[in-house]
């Protein structure tokens, strides 16, 4: 908030349309040079090019399932054949570290670390091959923030390897700024300069880019997350797994995802009803529906708050 009251004034000029500002700062964090950076109207718009860029390359697209909705509308939108790649759900840890990847083909493949909505973290063990492997390698890298850099199976450190890899990141979630719209592409500065044509000038505000400078630099919030969020995880799913009837999957992320016996619609609607307390359905993930559900690691009280709630509606 205050760097974006400081840059107010900014806002009888256009933007710097080449964000030299942000794409040092976001180079920097991660030590790379800034032509392999894109600033995106949060990671959306730069999935719709990704898209594209499969489209232009006349690839299909193997697309692990299930998958963040908004993946389905990006290759839609070019018309870009899916193939989709079932994950098992039968316990994450019990996965095979070398697990049976779909056949290239001259095909691309979009898969997300940590995957949404499992929570599943993919060691670099499982990932590197993919980069030998397709065409196009696409990661979603929107979550990984929240794991500590010293355990971050990130692709990144693999870009001046592979021209073929494009990463793409998010500043919404970790530093919870989602109406900000803030994102990133990290890849071959040819392949960047080709998705910089194809979109509109002046993705991301004045404002937005002054929070995104600002959240890269914060150190002291950075620190505090890390310490916070795995003890407060363990919490929540060692609640979740002492209740009857509630199978939660273990994640690297901000959030778990839960078996229930329970319908998940009938749970939302007991806890909305007597509690005030909101789960998120997860009927938009077709291989999940009524089946699963998924909750956000919260504060020690709201965690509190929803085992309780939880407790309660399995009961009825």
């Amino acid at each position: 908030m205050q760097a974006m009251t400081e840059a107010l004034g900014q806002l009888r000029h256009y933007p710097d349309p080449s964000y030299s500002n942000l794409r040092h700062a976001l180079a920097d964090h991660h030590q790379l040079p800034p032509d392999w950076v894109l600033p995106g109207n949060g990671a959306a718009e730069l999935l719709t090019w990704a898209a594209r860029d499969l489209a232009e390359a006349g690839t299909d697209c193997h697309l692990l399932t299930p998958a963040f909705g908004d993946y389905g509308r990006a290759l839609a939108a070019f018309d870009v054949a899916v193939r989709p790649w079932p994950l098992s759900l039968e316990g994450i840890d019990s996965l095979d570290l070398a697990m049976s990847w779909p056949e290239p083909k001259d095909t691309s493949i979009l898969i997300n670390n940590p995957h949404n909505p499992t929570g599943r973290l993919f060691t670099l063990a499982e990932l590197e091959p993919l980069l030998e492997r397709y065409a196009t390698v696409v990661v979603d890298e929107a979550f990984m923030d929240f794991v500590p850099p010293n355990q971050q199976p990130s692709v990144i450190r693999y870009l001046g390897r592979y021209p073929s890899l494009v990463v793409l990141r998010s500043l919404t979630k970790f530093y919870t700024l989602p109406g900000l719209r803030l994102g990133y592409a990290l890849g071959h500065p040819d392949r960047l300069l080709r998705w910089q044509r194809w979109r509109d000038p002046w993705p991301v505000n004045a404002l937005a880019a002054a929070a995104a400078i600002a959240a890269v630099g914060d150190i002291a919030f950075q620190r505090r997350t890390w310490e916070w969020l795995p003890p407060a995880r363990k919490a929540l799913f060692n609640g979740l797994q002492a209740m009857p009837g509630l199978s939660p999957l273990a994640g690297a992320a901000n959030y778990l995802l839960v078996k229930t016996t329970t319908p998940a619609p009938l749970l939302q609607g007991l806890l909305l009803r007597h509690h005030q307390v909101l789960i998120r359905d997860c009927l938009s993930f077709a291989e999940l529906g009524p089946a699963y559900f998924r909750v956000a690691v919260r504060t020690e009280a709201e965690n509190a708050r929803l085992l309780t709630a939880l407790s309660q509606g399995i009961a009825v």
